[in-house]
């Protein structure tokens, strides 16, 4: 089995954008039995909160149900667990990598790495903006999950 961890600031907009739309494509490939998926924040800003409504919403549009999922802050045992660990930009992976045990840092990335169709460095936070940052964040996001899935299924 394989796991993912998508990281962003508060876990309330893009990491648990990200982890719903992995799921959705999991399920959707029969694969969800095979890769675990969840989502977490640098920081502890709104623990067990559902994710903002505005993403609930744009997700939703897509098909996306992010109902069920509460925000979390990111756990030391994260760092061992997880085989592959997603931050949304520079800052997140920055915060990452001073936290993560040296035998771990090769899990870390920026989900963008993972983009085939999209070129941007990260998946910018939509929380301070329009309707429009939402769901630029979604095709971001899309375009990257297709793009760990491709890259675990070649492994």
């Amino acid at each position: 089995m394989r796991s993912i961890l998508f990281v962003c600031m508060g876990n309330i907009c893009r990491s648990p954008t990200a982890h719903g739309v992995m799921l959705h494509k999991l399920k959707q490939m029969r694969l969800a039995e095979r890769v675990q998926v969840d989502s977490a924040g640098t920081h502890n800003y709104h623990p067990h909160s559902p994710p903002d409504v505005r993403s609930q919403k744009h997700a939703a549009r897509r098909g996306y149900d992010l109902s069920k999922l509460r925000a979390r802050q990111v756990r030391e045992a994260d760092f061992e667990h997880f085989d592959l660990i997603l931050a949304m930009d520079w800052d997140n992976l920055s915060i990452l990598q001073k936290r993560c045990p040296a035998q771990h840092q090769g899990k870390l990335r920026r989900l963008t790495e993972f983009c085939t169709r999209h070129q941007s460095e990260v998946v910018p936070d939509p929380y301070y903006g329009g309707p429009n940052g939402f769901d630029h964040v979604l095709d971001l996001i899309e375009d990257a999950c297709d793009g760990v899935i491709q890259t675990f299924r070649a492994s």
